[in-house]
């Protein structure tokens, strides 16, 4: 039993794929076999979620959002427009020897995103990357390493820029205590300790 979700008519859902209380499925998602979406997620239009894929609690795909095989999306998460988790350093149609590839023929990279953490639009997720804490990523970002909890990153490939609240503002360095960066908030006024090791890979 499926309680209180919401799937549109258009939207292809497998009944093996389990759906948390209060979810939302919109127009034309594809949901495959053994997902498991948990509770007051909303997936907008278009959105592909890949056979085994896991997304936690109040998780927001917006919309033709592309969720491949080896993803796993903790609570809270918001996935931008277009988005696109890849799963494969080394992608091929063929073998070398021009034999179609099988299933038993890549080495799968999987990917984690952590709680809190945001994706911009047309961002690209690269395999073997975990995105940390309330990180952000910029729009249009090619996501190639592991991004730290907190950081703010953009460009191709992204790299570091800076850091940001939970509630999604620049933090800004108050004093060096201990081996950490203690960060404020000026929209919030919280207090984030950045480890000064990670705080030195700022690209200025």
């Amino acid at each position: 039993m499926r309680t209180n979700v919401r799937i549109h008519p258009t939207a292809d859902v497998s009944e093996k794929a389990v759906i948390g209380e209060g979810t939302s499925i919109w127009h034309q998602c594809q949901v495959r076999e053994d997902v498991h979406i948990g509770k007051n997620c909303i997936l907008g239009k278009g959105v592909y979620v890949d056979f085994g894929v896991r997304l936690g609690n109040n998780v927001k795909v917006q919309n033709y959002v592309s969720i491949y095989h080896g993803v796993e999306i903790e609570d809270g998460v918001f996935v931008g427009p277009h988005v696109c988790f890849t799963n494969d350093n080394f992608p091929r149609a063929i073998n070398p020897d021009g034999s179609l590839k099988a299933a038993d023929d890549w080495v799968l990279g999987r990917i984690l995103i952590k709680q809190g953490a945001a994706l911009g639009a047309n961002s690209t997720i690269l395999p073997k990357v975990t995105v940390g804490e309330w990180s952000l990523v910029g729009s249009g970002s090619v996501v190639t390493r592991d991004v730290p909890a907190h950081g703010l990153v953009v460009g191709n490939p992204a790299r570091l820029i800076g850091f940001v609240c939970a509630c999604g503002q620049r933090l800004v360095a108050e004093k060096e205590e201990g081996d950490s960066m203690l960060t404020r908030c000026p929209h919030c006024d919280q207090t984030v300790a950045i480890p000064l090791q990670v705080w030195r890979m700022v690209i200025k």
